[in-house]
């Protein structure tokens, strides 16, 4: 019909095609988690299952809180619960 100018998707060409939309939804997908899916703060999040004295402590061996801080957040644990 176009004397061999429009060959439609034969001779080929439909296999870069396939990958480039794959790696294309593929990128998609992967930036919505990564936006999606964020740390907590400080870029790390705790375990759900540590305690709050456990939180406490990792966050004065982490330099988050100096020692005053500590013994006085400590107290305060120890009375309410």
């Amino acid at each position: 019909m176009m004397d061999g100018w429009y060959d439609g998707m034969n001779g080929g060409w439909w296999i870069p095609m396939m990958v480039f939309w794959v790696v294309l939804i593929a990128a998609i997908a992967w930036a919505g988690v990564r936006l999606v899916a964020r740390p907590g703060p400080a870029g790390h999040s705790a375990p759900a299952d540590e305690q709050p004295r456990q939180i406490l402590e990792r966050r004065l061996a982490n330099g988050e809180i100096d020692a005053e801080t500590y013994d006085a957040l400590r107290e305060k644990l120890r009375v309410t619960l």
